[in-house]
């Protein structure tokens, strides 16, 4: 049925000799006097009425309608009734990352965006409501990467919504809504003086954990899941297979390395050296736990590092009892930019100093992105002027002298 105007103040009866005539209806001067109605794509009528004299302005929308569905746009006008909460409840439910990426999710919005967004329906939802939010969130003193972090689970929300016809925009993408911008910060490498400083005050039985992050690169959760097989000794490669993770509760399951990425390393000597040594004191442990979930199907490594039990690391119980002790032990802040990851940093910085290009250093790092390499490692890279020298310098220096030095040039152009 196509869409037509309903006038709920008039309708049409034959008269005299047949001719029609307009009559006032019981409803006359009671409410709104037009009703807009058409046929939805699931087969279901819909309709809008506005009042007297706005017949234009009910065609016009009846006309915005049908053409929204010749186009394929159609956004059903009882969808957006429902509530931020109901809608970000059963999104949820949908997602199919890891388990602790969802519980982390689960866990910003459940704790900083339902509490303030969750009663609204979805479809009124203005740009205003947003900028409003994130102040709140800034008044709470939440960090500018945290709140960062909320802002993008709560746009992928909107988004989900707009692409399953709930609403038509996401209100996160207005020009006047604008994330939290982090404040800029460089990474600043530890020396080699400080990483053997602390690899000292370690325990023997964790040192070669520091040889592992930063001879290699690998995440803390990275060392944690290195088993033998994992190392080709004679290869000389190390390959980054697993993690060990902590979901709900703490417990501790292997899952593939962060985003999904394995890679391989080139494994230095001297790291080689430091595990086969670690080997003959401390033999390789092997630790069964479940894959990805707690309920996955069980998997089994022979682990380079474990507690004294012969389980899987930690990584709470590490950071508060081994790792903190050895930097305090080695004069060392036990802030965060002081955790197991400033050993990757210190790989970062090595590696660029030696010359090795950000594509090359990404793929040992394993990034998703050599734009992201680029960006928090770029003022670690020797600059181009330096470069420049040196390359001019290294040409000229393997040339005969050219005259008595630069005042032989003088007065010339």
């Amino acid at each position: 049925m196509a869409g037509h105007i309903q006038d709920r103040w008039f309708k049409t009866e034959p008269g005299a000799g047949g001719k029609p005539v307009r009559v006032k209806t019981e409803r006359y001067g009671i409410g709104l006097r037009y009703r807009a109605r058409y046929i939805g794509p699931d087969g279901s009528e819909k309709s809008k009425s506005f009042p007297d004299k706005q017949k234009r302005k009910a065609e016009q929308w009846l006309a915005n309608i049908e053409a929204d569905m010749s186009r394929g746009d159609y956004v059903s006008p009882d969808a957006g009734k429902v509530t931020f909460q109901q809608f970000a409840t059963e999104w949820m439910t949908t997602q199919i990352t890891d388990p602790l990426t969802r519980e982390s999710v689960e866990s910003r919005l459940r704790l900083h965006a339902i509490p303030y967004l969750g009663t609204r329906p979805m479809s009124s939802f203005t740009p205003s409501h947003l900028r409003m939010w994130l102040r709140t969130l800034e008044d709470r003193g939440l960090s500018a990467g945290y709140r960062r972090g909320i802002f993008a689970h709560v746009s992928t929300v909107f988004t989900a919504a707009v692409e399953d016809r709930i609403i038509r925009s996401n209100p996160c993408s207005a020009r006047s809504v604008r994330a939290p911008r982090l404040e800029p910060r460089k990474v600043k490498p530890w020396t080699a003086e400080r990483v053997m400083a602390v690899r000292a005050a370690l325990p023997e039985s964790y040192q070669a954990v520091v040889n592992v992050a930063a001879g290699c690169g690998l995440r803390q959760g990275e060392v944690f899941g290195l088993a033998v097989e994992d190392v080709d000794f004679l290869g000389r490669t190390m390959h980054v297979v697993r993690q060990v993770k902590l979901l709900q509760l703490h417990r501790p399951v292997f899952a593939p390395p962060k985003g999904g990425k394995e890679r391989d390393v080139p494994l230095p000597e001297s790291v080689a050296f430091a595990l086969a040594a670690h080997l003959k004191q401390h033999p390789a442990v092997q630790v069964t736990l479940p894959w990805k979930t707690l309920d996955g199907p069980p998997v089994t490594a022979s682990l380079f590092f474990t507690s004294s039990t012969g389980l899987a690391l930690d990584r709470n119980r590490f950071n508060d009892r081994v790792w903190r002790p050895a930097l305090r032990a080695a004069g060392v802040e036990t802030g965060r930019s002081n955790g197991m990851h400033a050993l990757r940093h210190f790989y970062a910085s090595v590696l660029l100093d030696a010359g090795e290009s950000s594509k090359a250093l990404s793929e040992y790092l394993g990034h998703h992105d050599p734009g992201f390499t680029l960006r928090t490692y770029t003022h670690l890279m020797p600059s181009s002027e330096t470069r420049t020298r040196a390359a001019v310098d290294h040409v000229f220096q393997e040339e005969e002298p050219m005259g008595d030095g630069p005042e032989t040039a003088q007065g010339e152009n």
